[in-house]
């Protein structure tokens, strides 16, 4: 029988960011912080990759009952 995990779904938002979001961000210009836009979109992903698994980790240890 299939467990339902919706704390898994965090894992789709770097997915989302990266390639549903990516042909609406391939933009030379505007220029953020000194950046172009698609570079700046690809650092932010990256750094949100990581929070988005520490809560999906979270939540599979709490649905554990903190074994893990």
């Amino acid at each position: 029988m299939a467990r339902r995990r919706p704390h898994l779904l965090w894992l789709l938002v770097p997915f989302v960011l990266y390639l549903g979001a990516l042909p609406l961000a391939n933009r030379v210009r505007p220029v953020v912080l000194g950046l172009p836009f698609l570079f700046f979109w690809l650092l932010c992903a990256t750094l949100l990759t990581p929070f988005c698994v520490w809560l999906a980790h979270r939540g599979d240890r709490q649905r554990a009952g903190g074994r893990a």
